[in-house]
């Protein structure tokens, strides 16, 4: 497979470039908007807080969704990464097998018929509908005299897009009062986030994130194949359950703090592997940056589309991702 990086002094340096992109993302997330601000009073706000509109503005507004847009797109890169991995499927990310939809279904579901109003509660309902839609996945996924197949788990996941999916829509449409409630933050957005929201979740994202460190070996050999791997002396099943659990906490994490974005976690892992190529100890921290990268791009872009206004950046994620989107799967066909 021909990669824009081959050597391991240029794969480094690509790293560095993209910690500064990565900075300079961040910079412009928290600079524009319908007021610019400039630099020096960015870290004025840090080192001589006084109180004023900008500085208010900057530590309740734009440094959190500045934080929650890096770590959101980070998870999702990362998590679509590692399920494309496991099924050796190049379309598999966590809004194409069901986590978002089953994350974003509790949500509708606790707001419909419990009250649940805060961000605060839809952030732990998110995990839970995560970890549960996960969990059924996998079940679907397993039945049979074969066991967990690609092909099988890639079919659940779909099915479980479309079940959860369709039931949210059903719940939306019959309760308008919900469909207010919860429609901006259904599409995927992370405006108006505050830093509780963010705190709230960040802590299993970032240890799922450093979880991924030590499962680039071993996603190395699984994607080889299973009997491949077990040939090696490889414990699969341990490793596919290792790599549940993170995807659960980087795809319900980054749906509890942002709403359910789709398409990040099929196109960076494909511009990873295009310019790293497939060795995951380069592919994860690679996926982890671009895809803080895009979001944080695609924010700052969804605030001038309809200046002044602004649009949720999960409408932005799918002008982008859906060519690419299509891309993809014309390329499979071939």
């Amino acid at each position: 497979m021909n990669t824009l990086l081959t050597t391991r002094f240029q794969k480094v340096l690509g790293l560095i470039a993209c910690f500064v992109l990565l900075f300079l993302g961040m910079s412009g997330s928290i600079i524009f908007g319908t007021s610019n601000i400039s630099l020096p009073t960015i870290m004025e706000s840090y080192t001589a807080y006084n109180g004023s509109q900008e500085h208010l503005i900057i530590q309740t507004a734009r440094m959190p969704r500045a934080l929650i847009a890096a770590f959101a797109g980070a998870s999702l890169a990362v998590a679509g990464a590692l399920m494309q991995g496991i099924t050796r499927n190049p379309l598999a990310s966590p809004s194409l097998f069901g986590i978002n939809a089953g994350a974003a279904f509790f949500i509708v579901v606790s707001s419909a018929f419990f009250g649940a109003t805060s961000l605060g509660t839809f952030a732990t309902l998110a995990f839970v509908g995560a970890a549960f839609t996960a969990l059924l996945v996998y079940i679907l996924g397993s039945i049979g005299s074969d066991g967990l197949t690609p092909l099988k788990v890639t079919l659940a996941g779909a099915a479980m897009t479309a079940f959860f999916s369709s039931l949210s829509m059903g719940v939306l449409l019959t309760g308008g009062q919900t469909f207010d409630q919860v429609l901006y933050w259904f599409v995927g957005s992370v405006a108006g986030r505050d830093m509780h929201i963010f705190t709230t979740a960040a802590p299993y994202m970032g240890i799922a994130l450093l979880g991924t460190l030590a499962l680039s070996r071993p996603m190395n050999l699984l994607v080889l194949g299973d009997d491949v791997a077990t040939g090696l002396g490889q414990t699969t099943v341990y490793v596919k359950l290792a790599a549940a659990v993170i995807i659960v906490l980087l795809a319900g994490g980054s749906v509890s703090i942002a709403g359910p974005i789709a398409f990040v976690g099929i196109i960076i892992p494909h511009i990873t592997r295009y310019v790293v190529g497939i060795d995951f100890r380069w592919v994860l921290p690679y996926c982890a940056f671009l895809g803080a990268i895009l979001l944080l791009v695609a924010d700052v872009g969804s605030r001038f589309i309809a200046y002044p206004g602004e649009v949720p950046v999960g409408i932005m994620t799918a002008i982008i991702g859906v060519p690419f989107f299509v891309y993809i799967a014309r390329r499979g066909e071939r």
